[in-house]
Formats: C-alpha cells, structure tokens, sequence
C-alpha cells in the first residue's frame, strides 16, 4: 500500500480497484469486485448512509463466509469448477481484509477467554464465543475455526 492508499476508506480502495482492474481487462477480479461493490451499495441504502471501514470489512468476511459455505455444497456436489471459482473470489476480497488471526493466536485468546469466563464446559461456549469474537475485533478470524477451537478447548476440560 502506498502512502495515498492510507487515505483512502476501505469503500474507495474496492472501487479505485475496480476501476483498474477494468482498465487491466482482468475479468475474475473485475466481476468479484462489482459484486462486492453491489454488496457495498446495499448494506449502504438499508443503512441510510456512508459504511465505514469497519461496516466494509464485516461485510467483506461476511462475503467469505457465503464463499467458503457455497465451496462446501459445490464440493459435495462434485462441482470443482464452480468451487474454484469461489476460492478465486475468496482470493480478491481477503486482499482487502487484515491478515488472518493465526491457529496459534486464536488458541491464545480461546484460552484467555476459558480462563476469564471461568468457563467449564460445553454448557459455557456462548459465553467464551462471545468473549472471544470481543477479543479478535478486526484480527479476521474465521467463525468456524474459533467455534472448533473453543469445542475442543472444552471438551477437553470435561
């Protein structure tokens, strides 16, 4: 990222983006990003108003988490070229989100959450998935693996 980059909202970067991927004729980003742009444009009108940065990436991850959920039925489905075509997609817009939370950092903050929730078992997984999602705000960790992460961080103390 270059120092006008730093400038700009998430929202502008997607759509200065846009622009030049039309431009470089690269059509699989150029689709993605008009999707994304569409998602943007959307979530603004039942909004009422400008999405922030952070408004932007959770619609992002929410747009990943439709991917990697449609990679899954297209896999089972024996559909490989739709699945990559997802995975593709999934490529695009993680490029504007921070870095994922590593497996290590997650089991961390599992066991951090565990520990201050005073949480036992099963029984107390809401609690910790909540002070846990508290815990990664805009680190971009996936639902999914924090939710088996803290399932085996509890089954564990059973």
């Amino acid at each position: 990222m270059s120092a006008g980059d730093a400038l700009m909202t998430l929202a502008e970067k997607i759509v200065s983006d846009l622009t030049a991927s039309m431009k470089a004729q690269d059509s699989a980003k150029t689709s993605t990003l008009r999707m994304v742009k569409a998602a943007m444009m959307n979530r603004q009108i039942e909004k009422g108003g400008a999405l922030d940065d952070e408004e932007v990436s959770k619609l992002l991850r929410s747009l990943v988490k439709q991917r990697r959920d449609s990679i899954e039925q297209y896999e089972k489905a024996g559909r490989q070229e739709l699945a990559d075509k997802e995975d593709a997609e999934i490529s695009v817009i993680e490029a504007y989100l921070p870095q994922a939370a590593t497996t290590e950092e997650i089991e961390a903050v599992v066991a951090e959450a565990i520990a201050s929730t005073q949480s036992s078992s099963m029984k107390d997984m809401g609690k910790v998935m909540k002070a846990v999602q508290t815990a990664l705000v805009g680190k971009n960790a996936d639902g999914r693996v924090v939710s088996e992460i803290v399932k085996s961080k509890l089954g564990a103390n059973q």
